[in-house]
């Protein structure tokens, strides 16, 4: 080995390095941002607000419904008292409520608490929060052994797979994630290649241009896209064959709505990642910098969208960050329909599908805006 030759070729990477502005962000400044926030996240994280309806029946006695409701009050916890019929509707329309259904007798008896659970990792610290008041209040109360908690859903399909409170997300995300690398990647490689100044050099116009693009690109998102809804929602249950045990192919996660309004909202956001992807490539010169904007734009929105942490848990100076990320519209909508069941006719998925399709318009318009600067 010629160590003269070794160093020139080292001299020659690091000289490279040293000029890619990008690379040095990527290297020094993206792991302090991403790392920052990840641990102000953690350090800084809130209980969420909990409204708790207390439901009791006629043979509860008075006195101990006040004391436990003037329990959760000094815990910090709004309380109101509804019949349990009502109850379960504000519950159905409000997440951060939690129904408390008192038994006759709390000695030995079972509370159960109703949520709305359209979102199972948040409600995790709210019934926490409930569940710690409660259980002492309960106690001191009826000056017997604590009382039992049971958890009861609005929404959600019954199923104790593990899987199902966080494929929302995981759909969300990582469909997100590819699209974008595959946009990205395969537009640079368009301007790099020649063929977009060819382009440019006919009557054709950038709008058409970043229109095309991403008509053509979107095909093959969408054909991934059901790809991989078939793969979480379906499953083909293989017998066993001698020595082979029984085993499935696909997931076979439970939807309660349509898969085909899953398919709709999972197609919208995988177009605002074409969109994304073709807008921020513009600015790439490599495939390395186009990997380099994963940092800048997924990370952040992984974090803050609802697919790590509640939304309702995280500090109060970042949620509104949530509202201009477009995965975290896209995770609410398909917890909507995987768990809630919602359809067309509801207005919060309406409202979702309107933001998501706002979203690749616009920056497949920006697109077509700033793709001129690379063309010469």
């Amino acid at each position: 080995m010629n160590l003269r030759r070794l160093r020139a070729i080292v001299r020659r990477v690091v000289a490279e390095v040293r000029r890619d502005r990008p690379s040095l962000a990527l290297l020094f400044i993206a792991p302090i941002v991403v790392t920052g926030l990840l641990t102000f996240i953690l350090r800084e994280a809130e209980t969420p607000d909990v409204t708790a309806v207390l439901v009791a029946s006629a043979d509860t006695p008075g006195p101990v419904v006040a004391a436990i409701e003037g329990a959760l009050e000094r815990g910090g916890i709004k309380t109101v008292q509804f019949d349990e019929a009502t109850a379960r509707v504000n519950v159905a329309h409000n997440p951060g409520w939690v129904a408390i259904l008192l038994p006759p007798n709390l000695a030995g008896g079972t509370i159960t608490l109703v949520t709305n659970g359209l979102n199972p990792s948040a409600e995790g610290a709210q019934i926490g929060a409930v569940q710690r008041v409660l259980v002492g209040a309960a106690v001191a109360a009826a000056g017997a052994r604590a009382p039992t908690i049971a958890h009861e859903t609005v929404y959600g399909t019954p199923s104790t797979d593990p899987m199902v409170p966080f494929a929302p997300a995981i759909v969300a995300f990582f469909l997100y994630f590819f699209v974008y690398l595959l946009t990205g990647i395969s537009f640079l490689r368009e301007r790099t290649g020649g063929t977009l100044e060819r382009l440019m050099a006919t009557p054709v116009t950038r709008s058409e241009v970043v229109t095309g693009y991403a008509i053509g690109f979107a095909l093959f998102a969408t054909i991934q896209v059901a790809v991989v809804l078939t793969w979480a929602l379906g499953a083909i249950h293989v017998p066993a064959l001698g020595p082979i045990p029984e085993f499935a192919i696909g997931l076979g996660i439970p939807v309660a709505g349509s898969p085909l309004i899953a398919f709709l909202v999972v197609v919208l956001l995988g177009l605002g990642a074409v969109s994304l992807g073709i807008f921020l490539s513009t600015f790439a010169r490599t495939e390395l910098q186009v990997i380099q904007f994963i940092p800048v734009v997924l990370v952040p929105q992984f974090l803050l969208s609802g697919v790590l942490f509640p939304v309702e848990t995280l500090p109060a100076v970042v949620r509104p960050l949530v509202a201009v990320m477009p995965l975290g519209y896209a995770v609410d909508a398909l917890r909507q329909v995987f768990i809630g069941g919602a359809d067309l006719a509801s207005g919060a998925l309406q409202g979702d599908l309107f933001v998501l399709a706002l979203v690749a318009v616009l920056f497949a318009w920006v697109a077509s805006l700033t793709i001129r600067r690379e063309v010469v």
